[in-house]
């Protein structure tokens, strides 16, 4: 039977891959999707989930955090929903946790790197260059030179799920920030033993054995179940509010693309000035939703059909959905 536990459900991956019980677990998670320079040795977990309460009003955990030997400091989350203000959240938690590690008198030479991790089950960047692309890292560079880096203290990697494709479909051949994706994303539909078959190293068995745990564990199963129902609740009413929006864009962009279209026909020719209008329109409503930077007309309407229909479906897919 398969084990039925969802990962991506945010107490299954604190309890997971954030446990003090399990340090080893967190220790090949962060070298697997970071692969530094310096290897993680030992963590320490700074906010582990104690106590045995299990109230609705406590439903919302905190991130995992994590100090390594060499005092660097690891925020990691996972979201099923990209968040409002999402870039603006990770750079304001990710800054707390590097300016908190100085004490009163402290020279700046004591600060260690904070690196800020999030695994995303939403598409968040929708340019055609990014579609195969599944981790973006980011840090301090300059914008003349991007080989010439400010600082190392700060950096943010973004892992998105939808775009994760395995390079191999031999999953044990597969590298070990690949296999941690693939685990994450396809433990719930896959029997414990048969999982362990494909993924043989210890770390990963382990978190195999969490997962059953938490599938046995009557108080475990009940959060999580509780933790379900409260993301699926959250995510229908978004349906609603965002469905509301979009009924009242629609008929605003319609009229908006075609005008747009019009415009721009004698140089595109109608039919197609038409189209491109009303496929700039629509993605311009939706960045506008998501709360994205909205493009500009000149932009979206330099780019062909084929480009703009890409650009839509990415943006689509980002839209909660209450499964």
């Amino acid at each position: 039977m398969a084990i039925r536990i969802d990962a991506r459900v945010y107490f299954v991956f604190k309890l997971m891959v954030g446990n003090p019980k399990h340090r080893r677990i967190t220790v090949h998670f962060l070298n697997a999707l970071l692969k530094l320079k310096v290897p993680i040795v030992s963590v320490e977990i700074l906010n582990p989930i104690i106590g045995k309460d299990r109230s609705e009003d406590k439903i919302i955990i905190l991130d995992v955090l994590a100090k390594d030997a060499l005092g660097r400091i690891f925020n990691i989350e996972i979201q099923t929903r990209i968040p409002l203000s999402f870039p603006s959240r990770m750079l304001y938690y990710n800054s707390k946790n590097y300016v908190r590690q100085l004490q009163d008198g402290e020279g700046y030479e004591k600060l260690r790197p904070a690196i800020s991790i999030c695994i995303l089950d939403r598409c968040m960047f929708d340019h055609p260059e990014d579609a195969g692309r599944w981790h973006h890292s980011f840090r301090l560079r300059s914008d003349q030179r991007s080989d010439l880096v400010f600082t190392d203290n700060l950096e943010f990697h973004i892992f998105e799920l939808p775009k994760f494709v395995p390079s191999s479909d031999n999953v044990s051949e597969l590298p070990a920030d690949e296999k941690w994706l693939y685990l994450i994303k396809e433990a719930i539909n896959f029997e414990p033993a048969a999982l362990k078959e494909q993924l043989v190293e210890p770390e990963f068995c382990e978190a195999i054995g969490v997962l059953e745990m938490i599938s046995k564990s009557p108080a475990d199963l009940q959060y999580y179940e509780d933790r379900l129902k409260f993301l699926r609740d959250e995510a229908a009413k978004l349906d609603a509010a965002r469905e509301e929006g979009r009924e009242e864009g629609r008929e605003e962009g319609r009229e908006e693309g075609e005008q747009i279209g019009l415009e721009k026909g004698e140089r595109f020719g109608v039919a197609k000035g038409v189209q491109l209008g009303k496929l700039a329109a629509r993605i311009q409503t939706l960045q506008e939703l998501l709360g994205d930077e909205v493009s500009l007309d000149e932009e979206l309407l330099a780019q062909s059909i084929e480009v703009l229909n890409t650009r839509l479906a990415l943006l689509k897919s980002r839209l909660p959905h209450s499964s």
